[in-house]
């Protein structure tokens, strides 16, 4: 069984050696090793979305992740322009980046227009496939958070907008155990959430 140190590794590390480890990997076993939480819920999320079985042993400070591939998942098929057509141009919901706690250079002023944009998103057609939150702006997503800003965002997730928050972020705030809604992620899921968008809209 192959092991992968990443011990000391920054993200997104973890979770590219964890990708290029179950590349070479028809089936079977890998181990990574990892040492904060952050890495930990990292590595075991993408393992697990792509359809891997995921176990996690603590042992004196250190995460060993095992990780059970049964076999190559299939590939989803890209949809093919009609013969003779040009490619169409993507379609679907934009994905929201947020990048701090209020909007603009007003910090009073830029609270009261986070959280009427982000309550706003409850009404928008198209709602956002995704709001992808990182720096201060995961403090929204945390317990001890404006109340209406943490309903709205609770209220997005559970018409199906994602929600993803920047597990380093969390981490580096210390915020990792009072998430209230969403997914710690890492650095690799956020930039592939933007660069699949049909479009992208930064507050």
């Amino acid at each position: 069984m192959k092991t992968v140190d990443c011990r000391g590794q920054a993200c997104p590390i973890p979770v590219l050696k964890t990708k290029e480890a179950l590349s070479q990997l028809e089936k079977g076993e890998i181990t990574v090793i990892v040492d904060n939480k952050a890495s930990r819920e990292n590595v075991k999320r993408f393992a697990q979305k792509e359809g891997c079985s995921v176990e996690v042993e603590e042992k004196d400070g250190l995460f060993y992740i095992k990780i059970t591939k049964g076999g190559t998942p299939e590939k989803r098929k890209e949809e093919k322009p009609e013969e003779g057509g040009a490619p169409q141009p993507k379609k679907g919901r934009p994905v929201v980046f947020i990048a701090s706690s209020y909007v603009g250079e007003d910090p009073e002023l830029g609270k009261i227009l986070i959280k009427g944009f982000i309550k706003t998103f409850l009404n928008a057609d198209p709602m956002p496939e995704k709001i992808v939150l990182v720096n201060t702006a995961v403090k929204l997503a945390c317990r001890g958070a404006d109340e209406e800003i943490l309903n709205a965002l609770k209220e997005l997730s559970k018409k199906g907008v994602e929600i993803i928050c920047c597990g380093t972020c969390l981490d580096y705030f210390g915020l990792l155990d009072q998430l209230e809604v969403g997914v710690a992620s890492n650095a690799y899921d956020v930039v592939q959430s933007l660069v699949n968008g049909s479009s992208v809209i930064r507050l």
